[in-house]
């Protein structure tokens, strides 16, 4: 009998090497960029099941101005550092970065994949593509931003993206780290305010803002889809996984993953 209770144990040990074993071979690692000031992502990032490992490189401003892209020397060095832990992708989530420069987001996205060996895309480019996948045009924009970067917004929406933003509303933030304490009043409010029939959808730009656990009850209420920085950010990165997992407590997006449209 303590044979047999030994032999037992020991394939109850073995069972359980292998589950841990499958479990780290299932985790897929990707690589987020974010501003130094940013408080949130990282919050969000871990709202993801265990299977899916954000490693997060942090970014000083270059200096620019409010919302102005990040320096490029800390975007190779993280790059490069995020190639270590041999992520799959490689994400700057730092949407206003991409609305200075009309070739933003090519230069950027080829020096983060030359650093880090990996795919990458700007949150911007998974805003934008997000809001084409759900089958959105006629859009509507609420961000912190203020109003002259949300016409930059709209602007980058309509040329790089097919969208046409009809509505803006902004919270007129001029403190990149006070976005991280606003509450999701804010966006309710706007949509409550602008809010017509002809809008397909409420996008919502801004990695610092927190979205992500109020967007399921914001599209029930409003009765059409809302796409965030940082949740179009997790659809990109599932997408380019092939991933099978659907997240219906983060919107429709996230529920439903419709596949990019070219």
């Amino acid at each position: 009998m303590v044979g047999a209770g030994n032999a037992a144990l020991c394939r109850l040990r073995r069972e359980a090497q292998a589950r841990v074993e499958d479990a780290l071979i299932m985790v897929r690692h990707f690589g987020v960029l974010i501003p130094s000031t940013n408080t949130t992502v990282e919050m969000e990032c871990r709202l993801l099941p265990a299977t899916y490992q954000a490693h997060v490189g942090r970014l000083m401003s270059s200096g620019a101005g409010s919302f102005s892209p990040s320096r490029d020397e800390d975007i190779d060095y993280q790059s490069r550092l995020l190639g270590t832990a041999k992520v799959e992708l490689v994400i700057l989530a730092q949407t206003s970065a991409s609305l200075f420069a009309d070739d933003y987001d090519e230069v950027v996205t080829r020096r983060m994949s030359v650093g880090s060996g990996a795919p990458a895309i700007t949150s911007a480019q998974a805003v934008g593509r997000a809001a084409r996948a759900l089958g959105a045009r006629r859009v509507a924009l609420v961000s912190p931003y203020s109003d002259a970067v949300n016409e930059r917004a709209a602007r980058y929406f309509k040329a790089r993206h097919g969208l046409d933003p009809i509505a803006l509303e902004g919270f007129r933030a001029t403190d990149a780290y006070a976005i991280g304490q606003l509450g999701p009043e804010h966006a309710r409010e706007a949509f409550a305010r602008i809010d017509r029939p002809e809008i397909e959808a409420f996008l919502v730009p801004g990695g610092n803002f927190p979205t992500m656990p109020f967007v399921a009850a914001w599209e029930r209420e409003f009765k059409k889809p809302v796409v965030t920085t940082n949740q179009a950010s997790v659809w990109a990165m599932l997408r380019a996984f092939n991933a099978a997992d659907r997240l219906p407590d983060f919107g429709r997006l996230l529920a439903e993953l419709p596949p990019d449209v070219p």
